[in-house]
């Protein structure tokens, strides 16, 4: 178990330093602003959708290892993906961070049950949840008026 965790990690600092899709989006059609005030993460997401489908997702911001992370892992996970689809992967990434106990991540989260371990530490939920609760708002709304917080 130590060496999965090791592994788990390893993954989250190198996408902490090497963020993908960590850039501006000129060509959005959708964009929503989040912030978590306990750790300081601050992050815009930025969408291009298709119809139902979200053609492309890039993020910008600062935060801690935890936060970029889970962004730059959400955004290889949804793109791509239906606006269905998307939703689905927030409740299940969601109840992922959230549940209590050892169950295993459903297979369908993939690379993301590298994030599971944050459910041990209920500050870092927030941490890990943000980017995810950014896109909902910018799935929702044309033009979120306010940022969305963890709070």
């Amino acid at each position: 178990m130590g060496d999965l965790r090791e592994l788990y990690q390893e993954v989250i600092l190198d996408h902490n330093r090497r963020p993908h899709n960590f850039r501006e989006l000129p060509d959005a059609n959708r964009k929503a602003e989040g912030y978590n005030p306990l750790c300081g993460d601050h992050l815009t997401v930025f969408l291009r959708l298709e119809g139902e489908v979200v053609r492309d997702i890039t993020f910008v911001g600062s935060g801690c290892a935890i936060s970029k992370a889970s962004a730059s892992l959400m955004t290889d996970s949804v793109k791509g993906k239906t606006l269905g689809e998307t939703s689905a992967l927030f409740d299940a990434f969601h109840r992922m961070v959230t549940s209590s106990g050892a169950e295993q991540p459903p297979a369908a989260l993939g690379k993301l049950a590298v994030l599971a371990g944050v459910r041990e530490f209920p500050a870092r939920v927030k941490c890990a949840s943000l980017a995810w609760h950014t896109l909902k708002a910018a799935l929702t709304a044309q033009a979120a008026p306010e940022a969305v917080t963890t709070e």
